[in-house]
């Protein structure tokens, strides 16, 4: 008989996983991915990306790519790495969790960034004003082309040099990965602002999902617990981020129900205006009518 090599005592807390966290953990990931779909469904069933802004979309996926690489090269996600050979496929999928759900979410605003561009309107919008003048609010299709350019770039970027601190400068993988955790915490604090200008000015929810806000609001919370749990407070560049983020999109959230109560109440006023136009045409038309008959009865 073969008996299993040993375990090294950096890896022995990892070879069983707490069920209750491996749950909470598998949760998470799903709700990520569910979070998402409203989004992507809005987008493909309006067949149009507007109302989203191209600066919201740009940094939300560069500080996606920031905080997969900062996950990445974080020396405690690197040994749990290390001890998948030594621990069971369970544990070391358990041990594995909070990088799916980091990559999870980075792939589906990945899928954002190309339906943005796939159904980005080609045609200039016009005013609601005056329909001979195009919106200039309106984001046009050079700034799309932009923002897949940067996004592809910085993507290269943070690949390659998590390459050359992983192989070349170990000593300073760290300092990277934090570099990294901040940048991607400063993106998604500057992500929100464009949004919250964006539907501001338009004064509508246009393409931007109102449900994945309110899915990911307090998802943002529980994703930081889980995170913070993980990976203690030495891993604070990883959540920190998600903290950030949520009560930012909380805020265009609160915003985005604003804007549709008060689009409900206009048009329950505009319905209202019309029943009464009908309702006087009626009348209107019943004089005439009744008139005939006065005239045919004399």
């Amino acid at each position: 008989m073969f008996s299993s090599p040993p375990i090294s005592d950096g890896c022995r807390k990892l070879a069983d996983p707490d069920i209750w966290n491996f749950s909470l953990s598998v949760f998470i990931v799903l709700g990520i991915l569910v979070s998402y779909l409203p989004q992507h469904h809005k987008i493909i069933s309006r067949r149009s990306s507007a109302g989203l802004s191209p600066l919201f979309v740009l940094l939300g996926t560069i500080s996606g790519t920031a905080s997969i690489a900062n996950i990445l090269t974080l020396p405690e996600s690197t040994h749990d790495m290390g001890c998948c050979g030594e621990i069971s496929r369970f544990a070391c999928s358990a041990a594995l969790l909070g990088i799916v759900q980091i990559g999870v979410q980075w792939t589906c605003f990945f899928f954002i960034l190309m339906l943005f561009l796939i159904f980005f309107p080609r045609t200039p919008t016009p005013t609601p004003t005056d329909p001979s003048h195009t919106d200039p609010d309106m984001p046009t299709w050079r700034e799309a082309i932009l923002v897949l350019s940067l996004s592809l770039a910085f993507f290269l970027v943070a690949f390659l040099g998590s390459i050359v601190f992983v192989y070349a400068l170990p000593s300073h993988i760290r300092g990277w990965a934090n570099f990294l955790g901040l940048l991607g915490t400063t993106l998604a604090g500057i992500q929100y602002i464009p949004q919250i200008v964006t539907t501001y000015r338009l004064k509508r929810v246009g393409s931007l999902s109102v449900p994945m806000m309110c899915i990911q609001t307090p998802g943002s919370f529980v994703f930081a617990a889980s995170l913070a749990r993980r990976l203690g407070p030495a891993g604070w560049s990883a959540w920190g981020l998600f903290i950030l983020t949520g009560c930012l999109q909380g805020c265009l959230l609160g915003m985005s129900l604003l804007f549709l109560w008060e689009e409900r109440k206009e048009r329950r006023k505009g319905e209202g205006l019309n029943g009464l136009g009908n309702g006087n045409a009626d009348v209107g038309e019943e004089t005439p009518l009744l008139g005939d008959r006065g005239e045919e009865g004399s």
